[in-house]
């Protein structure tokens, strides 16, 4: 250290993101990628959302505006929240800059160094990071093939005594497992017994092509704040979510976002609303389930003769992550390389757990890829794992 530095606040060391540091290598267009949790871009509505961004521009949409969100906006989400069984109004929400700023908000107001976070594992992984970049100690729940164990949470609550209990609970990411009707009442009892509070992060939860519909986890308990976006059936280049919180908590989430960003852009939520009043949005949305279901099909369908025998794997009811449990002892840290190598790309399930990893697991995502090319990903596929 120089006599100039001295005294001069040294910069935390962080980690990125594995998947985003994967993509950047799985980016040449000859690999075919199951990496990125990405929606198809030639499912994007271009022309709608064109024409609703040429008519919300103007001089009021390029101005500064409330940070709750735009009150248009606010109101037709929470319309739709309220159909898919949910009761919500416009006063209920924050518009955020995404879902993950959601998040973000959330473990700013709830959060300080040492606190505890408990977490289904495996589990999203910006998540993680999240948590960890607010210096809590994150503490996980056992789950099964029907999602987190209710007995399991009781016991780590009693433990452990977290601040926040966070959950992908709708065809989560990376398992693509859904928590169950009783379940859910399960996890909000022990919510509502302990006073703890539980994010329900649900950005896939529209996405359903079997099976019928879950209710929301918050419709379960006044502890569970509920994070939602655009980004999965509308589009991610908008960077538009929100939070339904109540009303005492989001006084202060408000105030966190202000000193955060002020507001998110006026021009994109104004243009958002003017889309969900012009546009059949359950329409679209069907359109993607359609594809969707087809392009998951294809990936289940092609694993056994991708995969050796004793692989075991998830088959999702919706969203989009297929979840991969080699035999024996493997490392998919190590064939991930391999897989780049023969142009394709899958993520190691590694960097999906807060503690000890299972490294002989993997992610697969079926959304960006139509049939035809994941029948020849998987083709490729299969010359690292078999």
């Amino acid at each position: 250290m120089t006599e100039a530095t001295r005294g001069v606040p040294v910069a935390r060391t962080f980690t990125s993101s594995p998947v985003r540091d994967l993509l950047a290598l799985a980016n040449r267009p000859e690999v075919i990628s199951f990496a990125g949790g990405l929606p198809a871009p030639e499912l994007f509505d271009v022309d709608g959302l064109r024409a609703a961004f040429d008519q919300a521009l103007s001089r009021r949409t390029l101005q500064y505006a409330p940070t709750e969100g735009d009150v248009d906006l606010r109101a037709l989400v929470a319309a739709r929240m309220t159909r898919r069984g949910l009761p919500t109004t416009a006063a209920d929400l924050l518009v955020t800059t995404g879902s993950q700023q959601a998040l973000a908000l959330v473990v700013t107001a709830l959060l300080e160094p040492g606190s505890v976070v408990a977490v289904e594992e495996p589990t999203y992984l910006a998540a993680l990071q999240c948590f960890q970049l607010a210096g809590a100690r994150v503490v996980p729940v056992a789950g099964d093939e029907h999602g987190v164990d209710p007995a399991a949470l009781a016991e780590v609550v009693e433990r452990e005594r977290p601040g926040l209990l966070y959950l992908v609970p709708t065809f989560a990411n990376p398992t693509g497992r859904t928590l169950d009707a009783g379940r859910r009442a399960a996890v909000a009892a022990v919510a509502d017994r302990h006073g703890l509070w539980v994010v329900e992060d649900d950005p896939y939860g529209e996405l359903r092509f079997r099976g019928e519909p879950v209710p929301p986890l918050a419709s379960f308990s006044d502890r569970v704040l509920h994070l939602g976006s655009f980004s999965k059936i509308g589009a991610p280049g908008l960077r538009l979510g929100w939070l339904r919180a109540p009303e005492a908590l989001l006084r202060t989430l408000v105030i966190v976002k202000q000193a955060a960003d002020l507001h998110t852009s006026v021009l994109d939520q104004a243009a958002a609303a003017v889309y969900l009043g012009a546009t059949d949005l359950d329409e679209h949305v069907r359109g993607l389930c359609a594809a969707y279901r087809e392009r998951r099909d294809a990936m289940v369908a092609a694993l056994p003769s991708t995969t050796p025998e004793g692989t075991r794997w998830t088959d999702p009811d919706g969203g989009m992550f297929v979840w991969l449990t080699l035999p024996g002892d493997v490392d998919t840290g190590e064939l991930v390389g391999k897989a780049l190598e023969r142009d394709v790309a899958f993520v190691p399930g590694a960097a999906f757990y807060a503690t000890t990893p299972d490294r002989s697991t993997m992610r697969l995502s079926f959304t960006t890829n139509t049939p035809d090319g994941i029948a020849e990903g998987m083709r490729r596929l299969a010359t690292v794992l078999r």
